[in-house]
């Protein structure tokens, strides 16, 4: 596709606008979306992780008695390198920072301790009648044929007779 513009080089950049509900597109070559200034879009679009997650670190955490040098023994992260990477190097971070992350969890999560869900209805347990209670298959289907004989659904009924008898072993 050539560019809308020049309408000599091979069209590199689509845009699509949407406005006041109606969308329109543009298809340029790298020329003129340069000079149109749509070269760069997402320089200015950054998404700085550590510095979000840093934000919800207090510097009283390391007012807790523990060396800010202490580092977890399985994958050798400290709670600098936490705070400052916005994320716990491994499971054993966890209990190794237990009383620096504590607050920082509550903060963000609310709680500390899974719940889980619960059902919203409350199932009700079987009736000990119900659980000893063995079910015959050849009494339902004989039940289920006879059912099917009064609303004179014969086909059904023939099917159901079928399946008794190889239940039955008979031929």
């Amino acid at each position: 596709m050539l560019c809308q513009n020049c309408k000599k080089n091979e069209a590199t950049t689509h845009i699509k606008r949407v406005l006041n509900g109606e969308a329109t597109q543009s298809h340029l070559c790298s020329a003129c979306a340069q000079s149109l200034g749509y070269n760069n879009l997402f320089d200015d679009f950054s998404l700085n992780l550590p510095g979000l997650f840093s934000g919800f670190f207090d510097d009283t955490a390391f007012a807790l008695g523990e060396s800010r040098l202490d580092r977890c023994e399985v994958c050798g992260s400290s709670f600098d390198d936490i705070i400052r990477e916005g994320t716990v190097g491994c499971a054993n971070c966890y209990e190794k920072f237990y009383s620096k992350l504590l607050p920082s969890i509550q903060r963000i999560h609310g709680k500390v301790k899974h719940a889980g869900k619960l059902p919203s209805v409350k199932a009700e347990a079987p009736k000990p009648a119900e659980e000893a209670k063995v079910t015959d298959p050849v009494k339902e289907l004989e039940e289920e044929m006879e059912k099917a004989v009064k609303e004179q659904n014969f086909e059904r009924a023939a099917i159901i007779r079928d399946q008794i008898k190889e239940l039955k072993g008979d031929k």
